[in-house]
């Protein structure tokens, strides 16, 4: 999902949640269970933005939820786009959190080499 403009993706935050630049809109009745609560970081930042706004970088995703990215664009056609995205079923959430995959020999003990050996 692309999230930002250019000045987006040459000035973010790297998810710290200070610039501002992922900020995506859940449209009404999307997100009650589907992220979590807003952050005391959302709070401030988005103050003057509409509740329904949110910091991509700071909300947590429980289940499968409908998000408009770059909201302050605002779509002429913007209602229509929604009413198809919502005749479309949601795959379900995630489920767990990703494991990061093992590292081949991370684990395994140091042999001695052919001149230790001796």
């Amino acid at each position: 999902m692309q999230l930002y403009g250019l000045k987006g993706t040459l000035g973010n935050c790297g998810g710290c949640g200070q610039c501002i630049t992922c900020f995506v809109a859940v449209p009404e009745g999307g997100a009650s269970q589907a992220l979590s609560e807003r952050t005391v970081v959302e709070d401030q930042k988005l103050r003057r933005r509409p509740q329904t706004w949110r910091l991509a970088c700071q909300a947590l995703v429980q289940e499968s939820v409908l998000v408009l990215t770059r909201p302050q664009v605002g779509l002429p056609d913007q209602e229509a786009l929604l009413a198809a995205a919502r005749a479309q079923a949601l795959p379900p959430g995630p489920t767990a959190w990703p494991v990061p995959p093992e590292q081949e020999g991370a684990l395994e003990e140091p042999t001695a080499t052919s001149d230790e050996a001796s």
